[in-house]
């Protein structure tokens, strides 16, 4: 250990951590190989044979031919996520503006539940009138 000095292991942490991070976009771009919808199946083939078998030169390649819509697919894919969780958000909290009763009432509940709170804080109804009235609409 003697002989391995500071600049050495300074390299050798460097190449690590290239390594690790050539490792990340290796699995980026195959995921992206099969998740672009706009890539036929030989299309698919082909660009992963190509970073399997070249593996430094394929995904080089492929980041700068694709890198464009690469980007775009990862915007859509977190729009869609997004959209997705809002979506089950509202559905879980009874505020959906679907058409189903269940939906509409649990909705109701919410928005009555509200405004009972927001009526008791300007004290338009007391406390004993506000439990009675949750009470109620709970039940």
């Amino acid at each position: 250990m003697d002989d391995y000095s500071l600049l050495d292991l300074f390299w050798t942490m460097l190449w690590f951590f290239l390594w690790v991070m050539w490792l990340f976009l290796l699995f980026k771009v195959i995921t992206d190989i099969f998740r672009s919808h706009d890539l036929s199946g030989w299309g698919k083939a082909g660009w992963l044979i190509l970073t399997l078998l070249l593996p430094y030169i394929g995904v080089l390649i492929y980041v700068i031919v694709r890198g464009k819509s690469m980007s775009r697919r990862d915007i859509k894919e977190a729009q869609d996520r997004d959209a997705a969780f809002k979506a089950y958000v509202r559905e879980a909290a009874g505020t959906s503006d679907t058409a189903g009763a269940d939906a509409t009432r649990k909705g109701s509940h919410v928005d009555d539940l509200a405004r009972l709170a927001e009526l008791r804080d300007r004290g338009a109804v007391t406390e004993e009138e506000y439990q009675r009235a949750k009470t109620k609409l709970l039940a």
